[in-house]
């Protein structure tokens, strides 16, 4: 299977992929490393200047990503239901 085929068969209905856990991972690692940054930066001395908007933004990402994922894992609607 080659590259494009897999990432089309991400955004299909029936895969084996959960798309919003995998956007809420990707957004809880750019805060972690944002965060080490600045760990880093503060360090040395020198302040990283992070929007609040933009932190904020990625927080609402990652607990809708994962909330919405862990509610249909434990949810009992199922594709037989439909």
């Amino acid at each position: 299977m080659n590259l494009n085929n897999f990432i089309m068969n991400i955004f299909k209905d029936s895969n084996d992929w959960n798309e919003k856990s995998i956007v809420g991972f990707i957004a809880f690692l750019i805060m972690v490393i944002v965060m080490i940054i600045d760990l880093v930066t503060g360090a040395v001395g020198s302040d990283l200047v992070i929007n609040e908007f933009v932190y904020d933004s990625f927080v609402w990402v990652v607990l809708g990503c994962f909330g919405i994922s862990g509610i249909e894992k434990f949810s009992k609607y199922t594709e037989k239901n439909k």
